[in-house]
Formats: structure tokens, C-alpha cells, sequence
């Protein structure tokens, strides 16, 4: 397994590019009595989901487009009453930046560029990154490969040699003025029926893994169980994988 070092660049460009390095034992580390206790918050276009590595459980909140940071942050500090937790760490459905959103989120409510999340939680240390990024590091197997997230929305993110980093696939057009989430997200599979969709799924998947001359693929989000013809390099992820990945931003921190 893979250990995880967070370097990011000072350039504005570089949004969310994160280096890993091999550590022995990091899973040890990060469990119950490793020193730090960190909550994971993963933020969808349908439903809202957190957890620490101490616990089990996942808690879903429904999100949409009525979900503002502050009644996110209501709904968190209402469920992790009494839970004890050092670090935090976000994922974010949208282009991150210095661990801020760098554009309000397309299917969420409004108000998330500007909202001080490490003051809203209560100061704590705070990494805050793409959605897709965060997925695509708790699925990463080694070698090049393409996350695509097929949710609400559509995420996406390509890791390579263990650099992970955030793209913004979603919204560049593909076909009659409509964009890859059009034809992708809940959306699509609404507009043109889960035979239809999936095809267009799959076309995607070769299209944009042969442009990315990724090994393997990994579909998330919560209608990549509806995929069923999948290739010999395309693989499901677990809906762990998500809080792996929030888990490993920290593997070098000291408590």
C-alpha cells in the first residue's frame, strides 16, 4: 500500500496536486490509538457524507441544491456532538484551490468561495480538495489511472506514478452543445434511460482513457453500480474509498 505526501505548489495553476511516497504501516497509524483522530467530509451533489477512521458508520445528510456551507455546517456540528477529532479533511464537488473552492459548486446552493471552513470548524488543521481527487487517492493501485465519478455531477481525476490530480472534465462540451455531465450525470441518465446512458458511459471511458493512456479505470460516485459491461481495466471503487483517501492526507502529519 501506498503512503501519501502532501506537496502542493504555490502556483495558482497547479490546483490540487498531491505526491506519495511508499510508508510502511500507514494504516496502523491511522487507526484507533495512531496518535490523531481526523473526520472526513465528503460533499455530493445528492447526499452530504461523514465519518473519522475511529468509527465505522457513515452519517448521510441530504444535500442538492438547498445545501449551503452553513447548513452543511449545521448539519455536521448536529451529528458530531461529543465526537472528539483533531483534523478534517473535505472534499469538495468543484475546483479547489489553496484549500478553498475556487467556484461555487454547480449542483449545491451558493455561497462556498467565500465561506471560512477552518474557522467553521472551530480551527482545527484543514485540507480542503476536490471530490473526485480525494476518491481517486483511496482507489489508487498503482500506475496511471483515470477516476471517473458518476454521481449528480461528474468527477474526475487522473493519478500517475502516485500524483494525484483533479480535472474538470464535467463541463467541457462533447456532443450537441451539451456537455460530458450533461449526457453523465443523474441528468443524463434521467434524459436518455440507463440503457442509452450507460453506452454513453462507456464511450466516454474509452475516449478520455485512451487520451490519458491511463492502465486502468476506476468508476465512483453512486450510479457506478448501474455500469455492468465493464472491460478487463475498468473496475468499480468501494464507497470507502472516498474516506481512504481523506484519511491518507494526513499519513505525514505528527499529531
Amino acid at each position: 500500500m501506498l503512503g501519501l505526501a502532501c506537496e502542493t505548489s504555490s502556483r495558482d495553476c497547479m490546483q490540487s496536486m498531491y505526491i506519495w511516497k511508499a510508508l510502511p504501516n500507514w494504516a496502523a497509524r491511522l487507526t484507533v490509538g495512531g496518535g490523531m483522530n481526523i473526520l472526513g467530509v465528503d460533499i455530493g451533489g445528492t447526499n452530504l457524507k461523514f465519518r473519522t477512521q475511529q468509527q465505522e458508520e457513515i452519517i448521510k445528510v441530504p444535500s442538492g441544491p438547498k445545501m449551503t456551507p452553513e447548513v452543511m455546517m449545521s448539519a455536521i456540528k448536529k451529528h458530531t456532538a461529543g465526537w472528539k477529532y483533531d483534523r478534517v479533511s473535505v472534499g469538495f464537488p468543484g475546483p479547489v484551490i489553496h484549500d478553498k473552492p475556487l467556484l461555487e459548486p454547480h449542483n449545491l446552493g451558493k455561497g462556498w468561495v467565500h465561506f471560512d471552513f477552518k474557522k467553521a470548524f472551530g480551527n482545527k488543521p484543514l485540507k480542503f480538495l476536490n471530490d473526485a481527487a480525494m476518491q481517486a487517492m483511496g482507489s489508487y493501485k498503482g500506475g496511471r489511472m483515470l477516476y471517473l465519478g458518476l454521481g449528480t455531477g461528474l468527477g474526475s481525476a487522473m493519478v500517475v506514478d502516485g500524483a494525484v490530480q483533479a480535472m474538470e472534465l464535467a463541463h467541457l462540451p462533447w456532443r450537441k452543445r451539451k456537455t460530458y455531465e450533461d449526457y453523465l450525470g443523474k441528468v443524463g441518465l434521467e434524459r436518455y434511460g440507463r440503457k442509452k446512458w450507460e453506452k454513453n458511459v462507456l464511450n466516454v471511458i474509452e475516449l478520455m482513457s485512451t487520451a490519458m493512456e491511463a492502465d486502468y479505470v476506476v468508476l465512483g460516485g453512486g450510479n457506478a453500480k448501474l455500469v455492468t459491461k465493464l472491460s478487463e481495466k475498468v473496475f468499480l471503487g468501494s464507497n470507502d474509498n472516498a474516506f481512504k483517501g481523506a484519511f491518507l492526507l494526513w499519513q505525514h502529519e505528527k499529531k
